[in-house]
């Protein structure tokens, strides 16, 4: 049990260090970014899962396209909404809002794959958005419509509703494909797709200067532990803990990257995203875990 909580604590450090990291480098464009974090996965994945792969074809030519659209949505562009905003945004305000992704989760659930959701969720979704909402205008609850508003935190929505539907896809097919041969896959199909966008950037921008030692440091790092090292805690986690307790220590990332931030990248620490935070936390904790709760408090719907 030990062992699973220090590797889910392990993980939270490698998502915090993905936003980190990816503001810290964000002389690099988003698709830039995304397309050689994910080169580097899929030379890491690939003398692992190429025969698996290769075994396993007929499964991946029979469910293509829910297949296509999981990657799409969770490894294509999840990221590279992360990656974009963060050329506007704060890491802080990334992480923050990162974690209304369990909440819109369940009610994207409770509408596609028809699962019951009850007042008490309903309460914690509406919390998180109040938080996340809390955030992004600094407390200014009552000026919004006089905020001038950060696109890095709109660009944010993209990636949020990225992951929450590529969780969907992960509930209805995951089950079907072997891990390791999935994610070689799916970050092989993402390449394909990032490769034109990646070239727009480069004709529009320049080539950039990927042998700084920041850069190639940066990008290692980004395609070897979130990319690949922490998906291999995370699940071994999940197999000791079971899904629902392992993803409460995600609750941590803004904490984790909020402490990063401040001491690696000198950005400053609000007290209303202190209390922005605590209260996505509180909402996402109500809303992912509110079955529970209501057996225990014997609420009804």
């Amino acid at each position: 049990m030990l062992t699973a909580y220090f590797l889910m604590i392990l993980v939270v450090i490698f998502y915090a260090g993905n936003i980190l990291v990816g503001k810290a480098i964000n002389d690099l464009l988003p698709f830039t970014i995304a397309f050689f974090r994910l080169l580097i996965a899929f030379l890491i994945v690939l003398p692992f899962a190429w025969k698996k792969t290769w075994e396993h074809r007929e499964i991946f030519i029979r469910y293509k396209k829910p297949f296509f659209w999981m990657t799409l949505s969770g490894v294509t562009f999840f990221n590279t909404f992360i990656y974009a905003s963060l050329q506007f945004t704060t890491s802080t305000n990334v992480a923050v809002l990162e974690t209304l992704i369990p909440a819109l989760t369940v009610v994207l659930s409770a509408y596609i794959l028809k699962e019951k959701l009850y007042r008490i969720q309903w309460a914690g979704v509406m919390l998180s958005l109040l938080g996340a909402v809390w955030v992004v205008v600094d407390g200014s609850i009552f000026q919004l419509v006089r905020m001038d508003w950060n696109p890095g935190d709109l660009i944010m929505t993209g990636a949020i509703i990225c992951w929450s539907a590529y969780s969907i896809f992960v509930k209805k097919y995951m089950h079907l494909f072997p891990a390791f041969a999935a994610l070689l896959v799916m970050t092989g199909l993402s390449l394909i797709v990032l490769l034109p966008f990646v070239a727009a950037e480069w004709m529009w921008t320049g080539v950039p200067q990927l042998l700084e030692t920041d850069i190639v440091t940066g990008l290692l790092y980004l395609g070897i532990f979130p990319s690949f090292i922490a998906l291999i805690f995370f699940n071994r986690a999940v197999g000791i803990l079971g899904a629902s307790k392992a993803s409460v220590f995600l609750n941590f990332l803004p904490v984790a990257t909020m402490l990063g931030a401040y001491l690696w990248l000198g950005e400053a620490i609000t007290i209303m995203q202190v209390t922005g935070a605590a209260i996505v936390i509180s909402g996402v904790l109500i809303t992912t875990q509110g079955f529970r709760l209501k057996k225990q408090s014997g609420v009804t719907n």
